[in-house]
């Protein structure tokens, strides 16, 4: 089930070039990955997303969670897509994050997507095809828990090169997040490694780290699927704050220095 997309290294359009026929230029595609909702994916994906961008890379933000939308949200977007003679045009972050999302195209930002399977395939595939992405280092793909219609989609038709996985420190996520490694090494798609998230708080007044889930169960897991533990990040108030605001790229919070693990690993 694998692919052999050709993979071409990114090479600069000229910005005037742009929309006239002239094929996107992705030199890496990255799926963020958990298998399981409610680790904060999509707030991975944002941080991720953000480290690069401040290293100078050119990022994109693929939001394939098409039913639970929430990259926009963090960033505080809400410009509508315009669409060209050849395509649709994202929007672009305050520093200039490019980012395509359902939720920039629905009329009511709650409105639910009662879209079956087959329509939502369809709509990544349009992601993918018809948005003018143009020149990008990584495209990240925030892509939706379990592994149903949307992440197989995205592996099928994108040529992803590899997945980070995001769990958090309880046993059951874990459990589930197995099930997603699993698909990956089925579909024969890398996986760099894992990230966990919310792993413990630190207490501001005393420094003291405290583990509201109890023991990590992360580290085993990433160890019997034979991968690498490469990060664990804390709850830290400061990104959520921010986040609640749509102002991730101000976060300068610890766990920003820690995702730079991950960067180091996607060179």
């Amino acid at each position: 089930m694998g692919h052999d997309h050709d993979k071409k290294k990114r090479m600069d359009i000229p910005e005037d070039k742009i929309g006239n026929g002239i094929t996107n230029n992705i030199n890496k595609v990255v799926g963020i990955a958990s298998g399981k909702g409610g680790v904060g994916k999509s707030s991975i994906t944002a941080l991720i997303a953000v480290a690069l961008k401040k290293n100078g890379y050119k990022v994109g933000i693929l939001d394939a969670d098409l039913t639970g939308p929430s990259i926009p949200r963090l960033f505080g977007i809400d410009a509508v897509p315009e669409k060209m003679e050849l395509g649709v045009l994202p929007v672009k972050s305050r520093d200039n994050i490019i980012v395509m999302s359902i939720n920039l195209l629905l009329e009511n930002k709650d409105d639910p997507v009662l879209w079956r399977g087959p329509i939502l395939s369809g709509v990544i595939k349009q992601f993918w095809e018809e948005v003018i992405w143009a020149n990008l280092d990584f495209l990240l793909i925030d892509l939706p828990p379990g592994t149903g219609d949307i992440p197989l989609t995205v592996m099928q038709s994108i040529p992803v090169d590899e997945v980070v996985m995001v769990t958090g420190p309880q046993d059951v996520t874990n459990m589930v997040v197995k099930k997603a490694v699993r698909m990956m090494e089925k579909m024969d798609i890398p996986i760099l490694g894992v990230v966990e998230n919310m792993a413990y708080i630190s207490c501001p007044g005393c420094n003291e780290v405290i583990k509201p889930f109890g023991e990590s169960y992360a580290g085993k897991m990433a160890e019997e699927c034979g991968l690498e533990l490469i990060t664990s990040l804390e709850t830290d108030p400061e990104f959520i704050a921010l986040a609640n605001e749509g102002k991730v790229e101000d976060y300068k919070g610890e766990n920003l220095e820690k995702i730079k693990k991950v960067i180091e690993k996607l060179m």
